[in-house]
């Protein structure tokens, strides 16, 4: 079983705000790195998700995983509090590839009462306006990052008990994604994904599995569609996008981070599995 340590949550605030919409909240094919909550104060407006479409009432909280592309709709008053959370990198497992999360839980006692509360504290995370094109790029959420990470330590420690709070209402009625039965591949997935910065080998990776490098290979194959070495390069390239959206790494720092010792490789197994170079995939985002 999968989870993830409650101090490798690596959450960081990036928004929190209460806005008021009269038919105005329409923005179309929105997707983000950040996973986005809403708590319905009034009104009433549509979700549309790429598999089913949720009416948003008062009184609920609403989860978006990170780069679920979705739509708004909304044709009259509607007033909600939103809060947008980012998942640094202390764990590469992150919550919703552990988790099943529901999109949709009730808010309970005091959930206004704690945006109110992060909104006192943070008034200048307020979004400066609703349409997510004027702030969803990655210069943007490289600057919201930082902000966060160049708060005091006790700043910190009191937006992650509000957000572990807010977060334990999904988590309290999740169920946990089942990637595998079998108990020799999930060691191996604790520890690509604990050690994805690191040259991993298959070498390693069968010895962890107690298996002869062959079989571990066939076996490896056969739980997941693809080779260990697929697996090992598709996550490390998700990393890369990310670092290269939120970061101003280079690309030889990106490639150097994720343990690669010969930035021209990466730059070609990165165009291999994106149809893009590093270079051109940022130049794209900060268009």
């Amino acid at each position: 079983m999968i989870q993830i340590p409650i101090e490798s949550m690596n959450l960081m605030l990036l928004n929190v705000g209460r806005a008021q919409h009269h038919a105005d909240w329409n923005f179309q094919n929105v997707s983000s790195p950040f996973i986005r909550i809403f708590y319905i104060v009034e009104g009433e407006a549509l979700l549309h998700l790429p598999e089913v479409d949720v009416r948003l009432k008062p009184h609920y909280l609403y989860i978006i995983p990170a780069y679920t592309v979705h739509s708004y709709e909304c044709h009259g008053r509607f007033v909600h509090y939103y809060l947008h959370v980012y998942e640094g990198f202390k764990h590469e497992m992150n919550l919703q590839e552990v988790y099943e999360l529901p999109t949709e839980v009730e808010g309970g006692a005091g959930m206004e009462q704690l945006f109110e509360y992060l909104c006192s504290q943070l008034p200048y995370a307020q979004l400066p306006q609703p349409d997510p094109r004027s702030y969803d790029t990655s210069a943007q959420t490289s600057d919201y990052v930082a902000r966060y990470r160049d708060m005091e330590l006790w700043e910190k420690m009191e937006l992650r008990g509000a957000m572990l709070m807010i977060m334990s209402h999904f988590i309290r009625e999740a169920s946990l994604r089942v990637w595998t039965n079998d108990e020799r591949m999930k060691r191996v997935l604790e520890y690509i994904h604990s050690n994805i910065s690191y040259q991993l080998n298959v070498e390693e990776l069968s010895d962890i599995a107690h298996v002869t490098k062959p079989y571990f290979i066939r076996l490896f194959k056969h739980e997941f569609g693809i080779s260990p070495i697929q697996y090992i390069n598709g996550k490390k390239v998700e990393r890369a996008q990310l670092l290269l959206f939120t970061t101003n790494m280079t690309i030889k720092e990106v490639a150097y981070t994720l343990g690669f010792s010969d930035q021209n490789y990466f730059i070609r197994m990165f165009r291999k599995m994106t149809g893009t170079t590093p270079q051109e995939y940022r130049k794209r985002l900060r268009h």
